[in-house]
Formats: C-alpha cells, structure tokens, sequence
C-alpha cells in the first residue's frame, strides 16, 4: 500500500512535489506555446512563398 507519512519530512517533501509539478507544468504549457508560433510561422512562409 501508499504510504504517504513522512513525519517530520512532510514540511520538506510536499513543497519539493508541488513546486516540481508546477515548473513541469510550466514547461510543458510553453514547448505548446512555442510549437503553436513555429507552426504560425511556417504557415505564413509557406502562404509568402505561394504568393510570390
């Protein structure tokens, strides 16, 4: 079973997991971000490059 008592550590260990969770978080929200502009961009080269 999960055993989730860590005692006198829980002030150290719970913290550690949320800020880690939340700085994954934050990663993974800007490599979407990130993809979504390459893909704007490619976009728009292409359209550029069909207009020409």
């Amino acid at each position: 079973m999960l055993d989730l008592d860590m005692a006198p550590y829980a002030a150290f260990v719970w913290p550690a997991w949320g800020i880690s969770v939340v700085v994954l978080g934050a990663l993974v929200a800007r490599t979407v971000v990130a993809g979504r502009r390459a893909k704007a961009a490619l976009k728009a080269l292409e359209a550029e490059e069909d207009a020409s």
